[in-house]
């Protein structure tokens, strides 16, 4: 019997290859989707709050305007990422400039350790600021041409990264704005696309991975809110002066897995070594940090997140591992709730498995 040899087996072969291809035009056209991607998953966040205020009655029949049920909920974020720049800001702008004067007693020390012990190596270095310009200068002498075009190279490719980033920052409230304002006929439009003979398992497919996605948001908050208070509260007790706002930033951030935590710690780094003489900082901040990390990657996300979505510790760490390793740092911050979302199909997949003929025969 040929293949396709019936209208329905020629109707699902048309379908099939037509939303390939509409995948293959969505992965070509993946550098301009990020600003897309990013105002759905802030939609899909947000999306509770305004359906939230968009139901409040204001009299016997007055509702509030799904309009102005968007732009204040729009507002309340925008409102709190200015408020955690205005956390971050004032303690660069108090560190950086301690950190400028410190930088030259730190080279001399450094020179006066290191110094003795490459020069008995044969290695003729002085690491004290004046050593440093006087190699630079060698340096920009003898390779100034390879230097500049390297340079250059940098500088156009950092100005079409900057000009990609203002894009998106602009585009992104402009998008999440429209999204949702018209979540309810976009998630519409959705179902309406599905096969009616797959729409039911397609349903209860989506509702299983909506509760997920919220357990996991949930409990990411609750891991951030916790992590916020365990910093804050353990560097104001070794006496850390900016110990609120470092504290706060590290809590937030760790929801962005290794990079968060990375800045967290430099932050508080900086701080101590500008703030106590000797170690006593470095030491100080390094076990807090440390105990703060075990706390999280072993207690707070596997119970708080991973048990939530239904994944245990070890399988967090594959998952964050492999979407890194596929999607790069987009991947790292989609892991876990793709990870759920796979979870639920492979479930299902499971389940028809265990019924097939193929299985049972």
């Amino acid at each position: 019997m040929p293949f396709l040899s019936t209208p329905e087996q020629k109707q699902t072969a048309f379908w099939l290859v037509l939303w390939l291809a509409f995948g293959v035009l969505i992965y070509a056209l993946g550098p301009i989707m990020a600003p897309f991607i990013a105002a759905a998953i802030l939609a899909y966040a947000l999306n509770g709050a305004v359906d939230y205020l968009d139901n409040i009655r204001l009299g016997n029949r007055l509702t509030i305007p799904r309009t102005v049920a968007v732009i204040i909920v729009m507002t309340a974020f925008i409102a709190a990422l200015l408020a955690l720049v205005l956390i971050v800001v004032p303690v660069l702008q108090k560190e950086i400039p301690l950190l400028q004067a410190q930088i030259p007693l730190a080279l001399t020390k450094l020179n006066l350790m290191l110094a003795p012990h490459l020069a008995a190596a044969g290695i003729h270095v002085q690491l004290d600021p004046s050593g440093i310009r006087a190699l630079l200068s060698e340096q920009l002498a003898t390779s100034g041409d390879g230097i500049w075009t390297m340079a250059l190279g940098y500088a156009r490719a950092g100005g079409v990264a900057v000009l990609s980033w203002i894009v998106t920052l602009t585009l992104v409230p402009v998008v999440l704005f429209y999204m949702l304002l018209d979540w309810h006929q976009i998630l519409r439009s959705i179902a309406l696309a599905v096969p009616r003979r797959w729409v039911v398992q397609t349903r209860a497919m989506a509702l299983e991975v909506d509760a997920l996605l919220a357990q996991y948001l949930r409990g990411q908050l609750l891991v951030m809110l916790v992590l916020a208070i365990f910093y804050s509260s353990v560097l104001a007790l070794f006496g850390l002066e900016v110990a609120l706002p470092v504290g706060i930033l590290s809590g937030l951030l760790v929801f962005i897995p290794y990079i968060g935590f990375g800045l967290g710690l430099a932050l508080a780094l900086v701080a101590a070594v500008l703030q106590f003489p000797g170690w006593y900082g470095l030491i100080m901040v390094a076990g807090v940090y440390g105990v703060g990390q075990v706390l999280e990657g072993f207690i707070l996300t596997p119970r708080l997140v991973g048990e939530r979505i239904g994944l245990n510790a070890l399988t967090v760490i594959f998952a964050l591992l492999a979407f890194g390793q596929l999607f790069g740092f987009v991947g790292v911050l989609l892991a876990l709730p793709a990870s759920a979302v796979l979870m639920v199909a492979f479930r299902h997949l499971r389940r028809h498995y265990l019924r097939s003929s193929f299985y049972n025969a």
